[in-house]
């Protein structure tokens, strides 16, 4: 099969490796669709804890080939999505249903070989039906299965304030999660003109360009703070500016992924005094039927996420417009 592999930091490569074999609780999937997610980039260049050689892609879509001896849920021919992270089900946090915290924490693209290939293996339990959803919209369940979960944490209230910046994929994907959950008022902002429009038409209530006078307009919006603040851009720089917004008892939304080794300046006496929560949301925690359904529904729309379509034979390409191009939204390859 044709399967994209980083040797090593800064080394890809298309290449024909030979078809996995599913275990007897694995099934066989025949990967239709996969987009590239800030995780891959980060491990192509080195910065993620990723096992060189490694056949990354974690957000995909596809068709069940084949099925373990084992596995009783799923027959040929269904179409499905998975969840990547595989958890022990042992540890201490396992055992206080929080998986995603996992101590011995596998995942397809990550720690075993992923779907930027034509076949992945997974375990049955991590494989969900997707219905009529086309394979690209599916390969989208995984970014707002983690969105679904930093929603949990967060708890949004009927009539909340959010703010969020950053409008890529990830921020758009904020943005209609929180409306759907009862915010009145999202306000996004972002450096790319196209993106604030793209967040605008998928029922942002205001949209801000980044830059001069971007503080005065956020704060004329809210002249209280705002009930929730996100930051979707992983920038640690942005994520210190998200404290001034917050109103008293508001919650500050950690959920970009900021480099490990960055850090961040707050005030302590403003956290204790204004009541402020800092909230952290990581990965997905048994989140993809909610995410499903509200795809489904309607409710949160994926397909005007995908900018760029492209054949994993340019895999290399797609990784380049991911990182670099500005206008980019979500890079997704078509296999098979």
């Amino acid at each position: 099969m044709q399967a994209a592999v980083i040797n090593a930091p800064e080394q890809a490569h298309v290449i024909e490796t030979p078809l996995p074999d599913p275990g007897p609780n694995d099934v066989l999937i025949q990967v239709r669709a996969a987009g590239i997610c800030g995780t891959d980039l980060h491990i192509f260049h080195g910065k993620y804890e990723a096992v060189y050689p490694i056949i990354p892609g974690h957000e995909f879509s596809g068709v069940v080939a084949a099925v373990g001896d084992a596995v009783s849920r799923f027959q040929v021919g269904d179409r499905v999505t998975a969840d990547p992270n595989i958890p022990c089900g042992r540890c201490p946090f396992c055992q206080r249903n929080e998986p995603n915290q996992c101590q011995n924490l596998a995942a397809v693209g990550v720690t075993r070989s992923g779907a930027f290939a034509e076949y992945v293996t997974v375990p049955e339990s991590n494989v969900f039906p997707i219905g009529d959803l086309s394979f690209a919209a599916a390969a989208l369940v995984e970014p707002l299965a983690c969105v679904v979960w930093g929603l949990k944490r967060v708890s949004v209230q009927p009539g909340d304030s959010v703010l969020i910046f950053g409008a890529g994929p990830m921020g758009c994907l904020v943005a209609q999660a929180v409306r759907s959950a009862g915010a009145a008022r999202v306000v996004i902002t972002d450096l790319v003109p196209s993106r604030l429009d793209i967040a605008h038409d998928l029922g942002a209530t205001d949209v801000l360009p980044a830059g001069q006078h971007q503080a005065e307009r956020i704060t004329a919006l809210a002249p209280l703070g705002y009930d929730i603040v996100a930051d979707a851009t992983g920038i640690a720089s942005v994520l210190e500016q998200s404290f001034s917004y917050a109103r008293p008892r508001g919650k500050i939304w950690v959920f970009g992924v900021c480099p490990p080794d960055q850090r961040v300046s707050f005030v302590p006496y403003d956290v204790f005094r204004k009541d402020l929560s800092i909230i952290g949301s990581f990965a997905v925690n048994r989140t993809f039927q909610e995410s499903i359904a509200l795809i489904e529904s309607g409710a949160v729309q994926v397909e005007p996420l995908i900018s760029h379509t492209l054949p994993l034979a340019q895999f290399a390409e797609g990784l380049e417009l991911a990182e670099h191009d500005p206008k980019r939204l979500k890079v997704q390859f078509t296999i098979g």
